[in-house]
């Protein structure tokens, strides 16, 4: 009798030791599984809202031709999982599995927010990037950009209105198609080569390059798994030599294609976490993914090597006077902060405070887009709604946790960026 109590109490002390971690691992791992095949459901009923996936295709489900969307059933079981999530204790979490826990929370939110989006409902702007991308960005008066176009105006030559000046003066800069993929490949080529100096890319890293049509955005990064993307350049419009490098970095290196790459290496290859297999676009993974590409710019090349860069190798490549990339650049670093207005205008516009043709003036005035790139831009606005918070609001963050960090002496910006791109975040957690 003894001996059976004392063996009963040892086995007691065995699981009771093993169980609580083993528990909310499996917990976690069976959330996460549940997770990736909700958002392969949805996904059925928007055809944009699964960016990536290359998981089991077991877990694909059938062709809903064309049903109506499940909706009540798609929220239960989205719920539910956000339920389960609740229910796990995290005490006993190292920070890394916290970073999982709450990513996994906030992701789940947001595809609770994207079903209400698709069965109807809509939100404020605010309020809808909240919900999707865990951020709302400040709002900023026009009379700021007025200011920023004052100094933009005394910058650039010729008579006119300052948007009807930069279109003269731009058209100097502009790619000409015939040089167009060595210029964009030889960028890329540079880029990736800054990169592999500091992050260890893994060892199937590939790429490839197509050039497309009519499409509401510039450039974009599909990753297919196993260290491979597939990156597409838009040609709808004119392409200007800054976007060379803008383009190489953030859909290439140290960009979406990097960011892919590095979380399929670090979490789903060495952790075995599920749901890094699926990128649901409309989630605050994406405000992540789009900060640190537009930040990443500026990691590959400092703004001294940029203009090296461009006055050695890329202005004569594609033909350009190389004395001009200086004054170039001081217009196009005025130019930048601009961009922030993209957001302002979208609000605006998605608010119903001003209607399509004012935006199409705004974009005009504060970006100096063309008209037929502005009403490009409003299809953009229509498609993704809040999503374009993620672009220059996601770089602020980004940089500013960097600059942080950097002050702190808690490492360099390739350590620092490198650990950014390899564990789970979102604005809340960065």
């Amino acid at each position: 009798m003894k001996r059976l109590s004392i063996a009963a109490f040892i086995l007691v002390a065995i699981i009771g030791c093993k169980s609580p971690e083993r528990t909310q691992k499996k917990s976690l791992d069976d959330i996460a599984n549940q997770y990736v095949k909700l958002v392969l459901e949805i996904g059925q009923y928007d055809k944009d809202f699964v960016d990536a996936y290359y998981g089991p295709k077991q877990w694909k489900p059938k062709d809903n031709n064309d049903a109506p969307l499940p909706y009540q059933e798609l929220k239960w079981q989205t719920t539910s999982l956000i339920n389960q999530l609740n229910a796990i204790d995290d005490m006993g979490f190292n920070k890394l599995q916290l970073l999982r826990y709450q990513f996994l929370n906030k992701q789940l939110q947001a595809v609770r927010t994207k079903l209400d989006m698709l069965a109807g409902k809509r939100y404020p702007f605010d309020v809808e990037s909240l919900r999707l991308y865990d951020v709302v960005a400040p709002h900023i008066a026009m009379s700021y950009y007025d200011s920023l176009l004052r100094i933009l105006d005394e910058m650039v030559p010729g008579v006119g209105d300052l948007s009807t000046r930069y279109a003269s003066y731009s058209k100097e800069f502009v790619i000409p198609e015939d040089k167009l993929d060595i210029v964009f490949k030889t960028a890329i080529k540079e880029a990736r080569i800054r990169v592999a100096d500091h992050i260890q890319l893994p060892d199937n890293d590939s790429f490839e390059i197509e050039y497309v049509n009519d499409k509401p955005w510039s450039g974009y990064n599909w990753f297919k798994g196993n260290g491979h993307s597939l990156i597409q350049i838009n040609t709808d419009f004119p392409i200007y030599i800054e976007r060379a490098i803008d383009l190489a970095c953030h859909e290439g290196y140290p960009g979406h294609h990097v960011y892919n790459s590095m979380l399929e290496q670090n979490l789903v290859v060495e952790q075995s976490w599920s749901e890094y297999q699926i990128y649901p676009l409309f989630s605050p993974q994406s405000f992540v993914a789009e900060g640190s590409a537009n930040y990443g710019i500026e990691i590959a090349f400092n703004n001294e090597e940029r203009l090296d860069f461009e006055r050695e190798v890329l202005f004569p490549l594609a033909g350009l006077n190389p004395s001009q990339v200086d004054k170039y650049y001081q217009i196009q670093s005025v130019r930048k902060m601009l961009r922030r207005a993209d957001i302002d205008i979208a609000r605006s516009y998605l608010n119903m405070k001003i209607d399509q043709n004012t935006a199409v003036s705004y974009l005009v005035k504060y970006l100096q887009y063309s008209p037929s790139r502005g009403a490009q831009r409003i299809n953009f606005y229509d498609r993704y709604r809040s999503y374009v918070i993620n672009y220059s609001l996601g770089e602020e963050f980004i940089r500013n946790r960097m600059n942080t960090e950097m002050k702190e002496g808690n490492g360099d910006k390739w350590v620092l960026f490198n650990e950014l791109l390899t564990t789970p975040r979102t604005a809340t957690t960065l």
